[in-house]
């Protein structure tokens, strides 16, 4: 079974091409534009061990927030895509990931309700180089209304900016793995309607 999605998204603001296998090796090659959400894309792939490949241009000369939110809109759609009728997942999953002082606590739910609760430190840095990052909250709503996932995010402490993003998307990538996983002792689909 191949549990692959591709999306293609293009508007007057960004082209955007996804393309995401869920049972893949961690292959990696991102370009959006934007430095460091290459980076955190290239975590959350690799961390996942999801096959993942973007290619957006966007009107960056604007700025870069049409960019990150078209990609996360794409990157949900060629998740839930790839998902299928979920037949065989585990479904829920959590995972917590540090990163020297900050921590990230992921849970997620693949219920076909889109739900997001985030928390973060206040008083973060505003930009990692060229990264609003008030942009992180901004990915996981786009990313939670297409994936259609209940998605639960906390960050307790952390200093750095780099590393309280960071470790959310590392959590973020580990909590899709596990709750995408295929289960061998659930062949069905895991919930009592029938249907998720």
């Amino acid at each position: 079974m191949s549990r692959v999605g591709r999306v293609e998204r293009t508007t007057k603001e960004t082209s955007v091409t996804v393309q995401i296998d869920l049972d893949g090796t961690g292959q990696v090659e991102v370009s959006t534009g934007v430095g460091f959400f290459d980076h955190m894309l290239d975590q959350l792939g690799r961390h996942g061990l999801f096959d993942l490949s973007v290619k957006t241009d966007g009107d960056l000369h604007i700025d870069s927030h049409h960019t990150i939110e078209d990609t996360a809109l794409a990157l949900g759609a060629a998740f839930r895509q790839a998902l299928g009728d979920k037949r065989g997942i585990v479904r829920f999953a959590n995972a917590s990931v540090p990163l020297d002082e900050s921590l990230a606590r992921v849970t997620v739910d693949l219920s076909g309700r889109p739900y997001l609760v985030h928390q973060e430190p206040a008083g973060m840095a505003p930009m990692i180089g060229a990264y609003d990052t008030t942009m992180t909250r901004h990915i996981l709503e786009s990313f939670v209304a297409q994936a259609q996932v209940a998605l639960h995010v906390e960050v307790p402490y952390g200093r750095n900016a780099h590393h309280i993003v960071e470790c959310q998307f590392k959590a973020l990538a580990r909590a899709l793995r596990y709750a995408s996983e295929l289960d061998p002792r659930q062949p069905g689909i895991p919930s009592t309607k029938g249907a998720l």
